[in-house]
Order: C-alpha cells, then structure tokens, then sequence
C-alpha cells in the first residue's frame, strides 16, 4: 500500500467506532472490483481489518471470472464504471447465474442518477463515492445479516427435502425416495444399456416379533435390520425402506451374477449375528428376491418381478435369495 493509501487509511479508522473490529468466527468473503488502485487498496485494508476474506479485481471480466468459480464470494462490492465489464452488467450477469446461495452486491457509485436501474439489474445496496468507514460498516452488517438468513432458508429447505424423502424409523429412503433412484436407474440404463438389478428383502417371521415383543422391540430390530442392510452394500448402491418389513435395494451396474452374490452377501449379513431385543438375543433372518433390468423396462413391472422371487424365497423356506426373470 502506498503512503497517500495508508495515510487515507489511517484516516478512515480515526472514525471507525470501538465495534469495527467486530467479526463473526466465519465471514463472508468478499470481491471488490474496482478499476481505480487507490480505491482497492484501501477497501481491501478496511476489510482485512475487520476479518474478512477479500480478492481483488481490477476490471468486470476478471470480477465475472471470479463470480463463475464454484464457491464465489458471498458478497460483491462493484464499482459501477470499470472497463471490459461495468457494474450495472456484471451484476445481471451475477443474478443470472444458477448458483444455490444467493450473492449480496453492494454497488460502489459517485452518484445515484441510475439507481433504479441498478435495483433492476439485481444490486442489493450502494456506497457513494467517497464512503464513510462507518456506513461501509453498517452496509457489510446487513448484508451479512441478509446473508445468514438466506442461508438459514436454504438449510431449513434442505432438511424438508431430507425429511420428504427419508423413513423418520430407520433413517434409509422411504417408498418415494428409492422408487426415484429406481427412475433414475432405468433412465440411465436406456441411455446406456448397462444392467442394474432390485432386490426386495423382507424379515422373516416379523409379525411375531411384534406380536411377542411388542412394536417397540419391532422397531428396534427394523432400524437394526435396516443398518445391517447399508453396511453391506457398496457407496454407490442404494437402499429404502420399501413398506413395513420389506427393503428395496439397488445395484448399479449389477448383472445378475453380481447382484446374487451382493444379495447372499446381504442375508448372511443380517442373520450372521443375533439381534438384542432387550436383554434378550434372537436370531433375524431375511427372505430376498432380485430382479435383473436386461431390456426397457417400466419400474412397476420390475419390482414385480423381484416381488414373485421375493415369494419363491418365502416358499422355499425362508432365509434365501432367488432370482425372477424380467417380463419384456
């Protein structure tokens, strides 16, 4: 920083208030885009100052370069006439971008003739040329406060999305949830004729758990059952809870020699190891039928193939795996 930009510096944080050393344990980061030197030099050393994080750029392109990385800076400071880019278009560039978190732009101007227009192309707050350090401070507070709460919306979206689409009992995907990965599965296998398979898995003799034990102890071996299930399956499978005692799984990229050896693997998971219902240890098994895609295929007449194993298994004694052919 130069001697003219210190001394303006030191100027500016004679008025700053006891606060504006504040900052949280996480700021934002911040981009400042300014043509002018002097300008970006002292608004990087206020902000520093106060703990943020901040990057430099010295025209609108290199500030657009920056707003399109993959993590880009939650707030921008832009100055509205700078070459390559101005202010007024990089900031419709920044609102047009698909970007999950939403970016606070706080425009640097010398008078506010265009204000409308700027509010039309997507700014959220202006600093008048030359700012006061401590209105810059204030503005940074609200747009952080602004900040916190969209991030707060997005986070409570994003745990109602979970909860829409996951068993409250046993934490795997419900019937909606694994049905769309079924969806997604037969998509991709169309575009690429690659082979997947289902399988439908379900506890043997689960009624007179309930009926002897109660729903409570019920509950504790489905959730048991269910962990048992996604701990033998591979990162890149998936498993839901299909409806009462019964689990659907999917194999990616599983042909029907891989998916018996997965489904084997699967059962003998489960019932390897007794399952404790209060002090007490009883043996759980599970009955299994798989499903291969070969052809085009919908997603209803798959799972019913896998169903009709699912029914052989439970007349050839339980605790087995079979497998069904696909109808056409």
């Amino acid at each position: 920083m130069g001697a003219q930009s210190k001394q303006q510096a030191r100027a500016f944080e004679h008025y700053l208030p006891a606060s504006a050393m504040w900052r949280s344990d996480r700021p934002f980061r911040i981009l400042v885009a300014d043509d002018d030197a002097t300008s970006r030099r002292l608004l990087k050393y206020l902000l520093e100052k106060w703990r943020f994080e901040v990057i430099l750029a010295e025209d609108g392109l290199k500030a657009w370069e920056i707003m399109r990385l993959q993590d880009p800076p939650a707030i921008a400071i832009l100055d509205w006439v700078m070459p390559e880019l101005d202010g007024l278009e990089l900031s419709r560039r920044i609102r047009a971008l698909d970007n999950q978190h939403y970016t606070y732009i706080m425009m640097l101007t010398s008078e506010r003739s265009g204000l409308i227009d700027g509010l039309r192309a997507g700014v959220d707050d202006y600093i008048t040329k030359p700012f006061d350090a401590e209105e810059l401070q204030g503005r940074l507070l609200v747009a952080e406060r602004t900040l916190r709460f969209q991030n707060e919306l997005i986070a409570a979206k994003e745990r109602i999305t979970q909860e829409a689409r996951h068993d409250f009992l046993t934490g795997l995907l419900n019937r909606g949830g694994i049905m769309e990965v079924v969806e997604r599965e037969i998509s991709r296998s169309n575009r690429s004729s690659e082979q997947f398979s289902v399988v439908l898995a379900d506890i043997d003799h689960f009624k007179r758990i309930n009926d002897t034990f109660g729903h409570s102890a019920g509950d504790d071996v489905l959730r048991e059952v269910a962990g048992r299930i996604s701990h033998s399956l591979r990162v890149h499978d998936s498993v839901g809870r299909y409806g009462g005692e019964e689990f659907l799984v999917v194999l990616t990229g599983s042909g029907s020699t891989g998916a018996l050896g997965a489904a084997e693997n699967l059962r003998r998971r489960v019932c390897e190891t007794p399952v404790m219902i209060g002090e007490l240890e009883r043996a759980v098994t599970v009955s299994l039928g798989i499903a291969t895609r070969m052809q085009e295929v919908s997603a209803e007449s798959l799972i019913c193939a896998a169903d009709v194993a699912l029914y052989r298994a439970k007349n050839a004694g339980r605790n087995c795996v079979q497998v069904s052919n696909v109808p056409s």
